[in-house]
């Protein structure tokens, strides 16, 4: 994802409303999976709309044969430039991870729809690279692509973050300091 100097949020107001500036908030600036600062405390995502969490990734499995697949390396880091270019798209956060030969975007998006919306649009990257990768490697086996897309509503999801960064759901959705009355997982999964 495009990276811009722009200022780290301020801590997050657990009151909800349109208050809010939204390019403030985490996870929705354009740099927003870059946050390094580290709040102290226990903390816990504020999810009050359902949201769409896609995993995306590759696996390189013939890495001597890299004319084939070197493109589709460069396929993702287009289409979250593009999705950090216009906001409205729907992409609120992504986490980027790479093991050996596999990598993984996890993506958090505003709604299944707006994911959906995205991959079929012919004016953003993924469509053309979604038919190139079906034209020139689906019956090849250099490289493997993979995704799941999970629906997550309120209340049915458990995250803490302590000592940590904005991260994961709590960078896209919102952060909130984990009270009393959520001090325990079993309690933030039925709030």
């Amino acid at each position: 994802m495009v990276h811009r100097d722009t200022p780290s949020p301020a801590p997050t107001d657990p009151t909800p409303g349109p208050h809010r500036d939204p390019d403030r908030e985490p996870g929705r600036g354009p740099a927003a999976w870059w946050h390094t600062t580290v709040e102290p405390g226990r903390h816990t995502a504020e999810l009050r709309e359902p949201m769409a969490v896609f995993l995306i990734g590759m696996r390189v499995n013939r890495p001597w044969n890299p004319r084939r697949w070197w493109w589709v390396t460069k396929a993702m880091p287009a289409m979250l430039a593009a999705l950090a270019d216009v906001p409205e798209l729907g992409l609120r956060h992504v986490e980027q991870f790479t093991r050996g030969r596999t990598s993984l975007s996890l993506q958090y998006w505003e709604s299944p729809q707006a994911l959906m919306a995205f991959a079929a649009d012919r004016d953003n990257p993924h469509l053309e690279a979604w038919r190139r990768f079906n034209r020139e490697l689906a019956d090849r086996d250099d490289v493997g692509i993979w995704h799941e897309t999970y629906v997550v509503e309120p209340g049915d999801y458990e995250g803490i973050y302590v000592n940590m960064p904005l991260f994961g759901m709590a960078a896209a959705a919102g952060r909130v300091p984990v009270g009393t009355r959520s001090g325990r997982a079993r309690q933030r999964l039925s709030a």
